[in-house]
């Protein structure tokens, strides 16, 4: 039985980056917790080993039941009856090894029952668990809702529900209804305020993953007249309260333990939480921001196991005499499959580490105000996160998407029976490019930071460090990258044309991730020289796709836009 901690050394390599030391003295204040508690580390040693028994737990639950149990609970899927969902058998076992072991609520505080986790070994948890069950992944991973709880709920809110959550209750968002996908300023689910004070919710939420949780965050109109984002809230809807039923469970492509349901709310008993007409403006893009992380973890957790079925089925089908792998072809799809792999790993847990800074600062500013130097890295680090988040999540499930599609190549045709686990491996691979704002919407989010040169300047930042002489003809082909994309970047604001912009942003978007995740790579290669050919491989992949890109926009007159139908 394998551990999926333990059998990928490249965890405990991005687990153990030198940004990690300050973010651990950070999120535990010092190591006050304990005085406090007999399970917290007294120090930055302790704490790192914590973690790594757990992810070992989290590791040896996955490797074993989990996966075992993946490809039942595909074939049975989630079930809707008298107005309830139910889960899968596989999935009701994996739920409870999962409250047995302690793995729910992991980074809310102690104080309600947490581990007090930071989000990045808390989001390598969520990669090792998409690795063994990618929709599982959905119900594990939504815990991270209690994060919104605790950062805008009050302190008797908190007290009232982080601590279900840290004892395994289940969790949900629910945004999107039937006339409102991404479109969010466009809710209708009615929110009416009793004499009392106290809410009730009206109306339909569509798309919803695990919509029958014990737990739900809703996005509803509570200001009458309006028809935009300024007249939503964010309520908190208890299950044990009564009022809401599931109509439907969709019958998905993949994913199919996880229940996507269709919900009617009539007159359900809700909590505001924070302010009034804050819903969609502030507390959905929060929450947004930590399920793009999320869905990035998930993307990598398939990419991995995409990559390992590849792997081992091209070293044991032979043909012509000798196993596949031998062919260069193969070869080669398997050492792009790496590189995409490790490359999309090295993004998630850099933006990983970015949004764990800001946010250890912003809950520190809820303790005490902020000194200056504080202050100025707290807004450093956002302004990264903000730029990084839709890059990972945007690229990484593309290429979790492309190793997916090239697994089943690898495969040939026995890849599309479902003998192998390579064919739902694929199915489930399919929505991380759509749920959670779709790759082109992803785009949206990221140009503004190819425009106002936050990519540019974390490039020269990664630019400026000094590597090996093995390493420096990877080195100087990124800064010819470089030269493509400020070129290209000039050619498209010169013209000022919004049109023309738009239409180049996925292009200018995926030019300077190719150049981000390459150089995060390359000090990869830096201190560990596993990496190397990984990072050979994908400056040569970036190489192509950068002059694919530059070539393609130093040859467009913004005049043919209109072949395009624009």
């Amino acid at each position: 039985m394998a551990n999926f901690y333990t059998d990928n050394p490249n965890l405990k390599h991005h687990l153990n980056h030198p940004l990690m030391h300050k973010i651990v003295e950070l999120r535990e204040r010092n190591f006050s917790d304990a005085e406090k508690f007999d399970y917290a580390p007294s120090n930055f040693e302790d704490a790192m080993d914590n973690y790594e028994k757990v992810l070992e737990i989290v590791g040896e639950i996955c490797g074993g039941k989990i996966a075992e149990n993946a490809e039942g609970v595909d074939h049975q899927g989630a079930s809707c009856a008298d107005g309830r969902a139910f889960y899968a058998d596989g999935t009701v076992e994996n739920l409870d090894l999962c409250r047995k072991a302690g793995l729910m609520g992991m980074a809310m505080p102690r104080r309600f029952g947490g581990l007090n986790f930071p989000i990045t070994p808390y989001i390598m948890a969520a990669e090792i668990v998409s690795r063994a069950d990618t929709g599982f992944e959905n119900l594990w991973g939504l815990q991270d809702c209690a994060e919104t709880l605790y950062e805008f709920g009050s302190e008797e809110q908190r007290e009232k529900y982080i601590p279900r959550v840290c004892e395994g209750e289940t969790m949900s968002m629910d945004l999107t209804e039937p006339d409102a996908g991404s479109d969010l300023q466009s809710v209708m689910l009615k929110a009416s305020q009793r004499e009392d004070g106290s809410w009730v919710l009206n109306g339909v939420k569509r798309f919803i993953t695990n919509g029958d949780s014990d737990i739900h965050l809703v996005l509803a109109r509570s200001e009458e007249g309006t028809k935009d984002g300024r007249g939503l809230s964010m309520f908190i809807y208890d299950k044990r309260n009564g009022g809401v039923t599931v109509r439907r469970i969709e019958n998905k492509m993949g994913i199919k333990g996880s229940p996507t349901c269709e919900l009617v709310y009539k007159n359900a008993p809700a909590e505001l939480c924070g302010s009034r007409r804050m819903g969609l403006i502030k507390y959905v893009m929060a929450l947004m921001n930590g399920a793009r992380l999320g869905i990035a973890a998930q993307s990598v957790g398939v990419s991995e196991i995409a990559y390992r079925e590849a792997l081992q089925y091209a070293k044991e089908r032979r043909q012509f005499g000798k196993a596949i792998i031998e062919f260069p072809a193969v070869a080669e799809m398997l050492a792009v499959m790496k590189a995409k792999l490790d490359a999309s790993r090295a993004l998630l847990y850099e933006t990983s580490r970015f949004v764990d800074m800001y946010k250890i600062y912003e809950d520190i500013a809820r303790e005490r105000k902020l000194d200056e130097n504080e202050r100025a890295e707290m807004k450093h680090y956002t302004r990264l996160a903000d730029a990084l988040t839709p890059l990972a999540k945007g690229l990484g499930s593309e290429y979790c998407n492309q190793n997916a599609y090239d697994c089943i190549q690898i495969h040939g045709g026995s890849g599309f029976m479902k003998d192998y686990a390579c064919e739902r491996i694929y199915r489930d691979a399919r929505i991380t490019s759509i749920y959670e704002g779709t790759t082109q919407l992803q785009v949206v989010a990221a140009i503004r930071h190819v425009t106002t040169g936050t990519y540019r300047s974390l490039i020269d930042s990664y630019a400026q460090i000094e590597y090996p002489a093995e390493l420096a003809p990877v080195a100087n082909s990124l800064k010819e990258l470089t030269a493509l994309f400020d070129n290209a970047l000039a050619k498209v604001t010169d013209a000022n044309d919004p049109k023309y912009l738009d239409f180049m942003a996925r292009r200018l978007v995926e030019m300077a991730g190719d150049i981000i995740m390459a150089y995060l790579l390359l000090q990869d290669a830096k201190t560990d020289s596993s990496f190397c050919n990984t990072a050979l491989v994908y400056a040569k992949f970036a190489q192509a796709e950068v002059a694919r890109h530059s070539d393609f926009i130093a040859n467009f007159d913004p005049a043919q836009l209109s072949a395009y139908g624009i």
